[in-house]
């Protein structure tokens, strides 16, 4: 992972790997949303959920602290040794909207986490244990957490939907 020497460069990967991930939806079809293809794991629907779910997670996560809320990670009915629940949950979530309603939640969301990291104090975003949720055997700062869920999977998703495309 990339380490982020400021906010700007967090934004900047943000905002690029984004729009590079939400562009390979524009010549994807309504009908073709919940294809399952060979050799590829998620349906464009699918993969739209994913991070909406994740992103969602993300927001809520940082919301709930702020409010004083104990944080379960990644969700109080989910842990992190049943992801594939999780994400099945996100599936079931989102799936049933279009696939431009997913791209507009997802677009907001990524809004929303852009507008975040621009309000958070450098330490907070950049150096580790500065929330409850965040704190791991890891010791991972929110920039890490922001990373593997947006730029990470939008880079690694973009490719999975550009192989679906030509399958």
């Amino acid at each position: 992972m990339p380490a982020y020497a400021s906010k700007e460069e967090l934004t900047d990967a943000i905002k690029k790997s984004y729009v590079l991930y939400d562009q390979e939806f524009d010549a994807i079809n309504e009908p073709e949303k919940d294809l399952l293809k060979v050799n590829i794991d998620k349906t464009p629907s699918q993969n739209l959920s994913y991070q909406i779910g994740w992103t969602g997670l993300l927001l809520s996560w940082e919301s709930d602290e702020l409010k004083g809320i104990d944080v379960k990670t990644p969700t109080p009915d989910y842990k992190w040794n049943n992801l594939k629940g999780l994400h099945e949950f996100f599936y079931r979530s989102y799936g049933s909207y279009s696939l431009e309603e997913q791209r507009e939640i997802l677009s907001k969301q990524i809004t929303e986490i852009l507008a975040w990291i621009e309000n958070l104090d450098d330490d907070v975003l950049f150096l580790p244990e500065k929330r409850k949720w965040a704190t791991t055997a890891a010791k991972w700062p929110i920039s890490k957490w922001i990373h593997i869920n947006t730029v990470a999977p939008f880079n690694s998703f973009r490719t999975q939907i550009r192989k679906w495309k030509k399958g």
